[in-house]
C-alpha cells in the first residue's frame, strides 16, 4: 500500500505542479488564474484536454505547440515533475500526518516562489499569507496530536512556538538586509525574501532556518559568479536558492532510516 499511496501523491503532485506553473507566471502580473484558460503564449491556441496532461503532453507534442509549432519551455515540465516527486517524498517521509500536510504546503509555496522569483523577481504576498495560515494550522494539529488524544493546550503551545520561530527568522533576515545595505551601499535583498523567511522559520524552526540562509548562499555563489561573468548587469534572485536550501533541510531533518523501514 505504501507504493500505491506514493504513486497517488506523485500523481497529485504532477497535477498541482501544472497549476503552480500558472500561479507562478500569472499571479505576479495580477492576472486571473482561471481566465483565460491555458493557451499558447505565441499564437493564443487554447489547449485541449490532451494538451494539459502533465509531462506526457510535452512528450507527445514533441515539446512544441500543436498549432504554431513554437517550442514549449521545458521549465513547465521540470516543475511538474519536481512537484510530483516532492509530494511523494512528503508522504514517504511523514505518512498521513499533519507534518505531511505541512510538507505539501511548504513544497507548494516554494515551488511557486521559485517560478515567480526567477521569472519576475517577485514573491507575491498572497503566497506568503497562504503559507503562514496553512503551516500555522498544520503546526496546531501536529501539536495537538502529540499524545493519543487531541490536546488543545499542546496544540496552542506548538502553534505559538511555530509563530515565534517565524518572527525570529523574519527579524534575522531583516537585520541581515540592513547590514547588507550598509556594506554594499545599495539594496542587498528584496522584501519578498525577508517575508518568505517567516514561512521558512515556521517550517524549519530556529536556528535551522538561519542555516538555510547560509546553505542558500553556498549554493547560489558559484551560479551567481557564472551568470555575472557572462552578464555583469544581470541580477540573480535569491528566493529560488533559499527555497532549495529550505527543502533540503526540511527533508534531511527527518530520520532517513525510518523511510527505509517502509519498504
Amino acid at each position: 500500500m505504501t507504493l500505491y499511496y506514493a504513486f497517488v501523491f506523485f500523481t497529485f503532485g504532477l497535477v498541482f505542479g501544472s497549476f503552480y506553473n500558472v500561479v507562478g507566471y500569472r499571479l505576479p502580473k495580477k492576472e486571473s488564474l482561471a481566465f483565460p484558460s491555458s493557451h499558447c503564449t505565441v499564437c493564443n491556441h487554447k489547449l485541449g484536454p490532451l494538451e494539459l496532461i502533465p509531462i506526457f503532453s510535452f512528450i507527445f507534442l514533441g515539446g512544441k505547440c500543436k498549432n504554431c509549432k513554437t517550442k514549449i519551455s521545458w521549465y513547465y515540465t521540470v516543475f511538474e515533475l519536481l512537484t510530483g516527486i516532492l509530494f511523494m517524498l512528503s508522504y514517504l517521509f511523514f505518512g498521513f500526518t499533519p507534518k505531511c500536510f505541512m510538507s505539501i504546503v511548504l513544497v507548494s509555496i516554494l515551488i511557486i516562489t521559485i517560478i515567480s522569483d526567477y521569472k519576475y523577481f517577485i514573491i507575491p504576498d498572497e503566497i506568503i499569507i497562504v503559507g503562514v495560515i496553512l503551516i500555522g494550522i498544520a503546526s496546531f494539529l501536529q501539536g495537538g496530536f502529540i499524545t493519543s488524544n487531541f490536546n488543545i493546550m499542546l496544540a496552542l503551545k506548538e502553534f505559538g512556538l511555530t509563530m515565534g520561530y517565524g518572527f525570529l527568522s523574519f527579524a534575522f533576515m531583516f537585520l541581515l538586509k540592513l547590514l547588507g545595505d550598509f556594506l554594499f551601499k545599495k539594496e542587498s535583498m528584496g522584501g519578498g525574501d525577508i517575508k518568505l523567511m517567516f514561512v521558512i522559520g515556521m517550517a524549519l524552526g530556529f536556528p535551522l532556518s538561519i542555516i538555510s540562509v547560509f546553505l542558500a548562499s553556498f549554493i547560489a555563489l558559484p551560479i551567481a559568479l557564472v551568470i555575472t561573468y557572462k552578464n555583469s548587469n544581470h541580477e540573480v534572485p535569491f528566493g529560488p536558492f533559499l527555497s532549495v536550501a529550505t527543502l533540503i533541510l526540511f527533508f534531511l531533518n527527518t530520520n532517513v532510516l525510518d523511510l527505509l523501514k517502509l519498504f
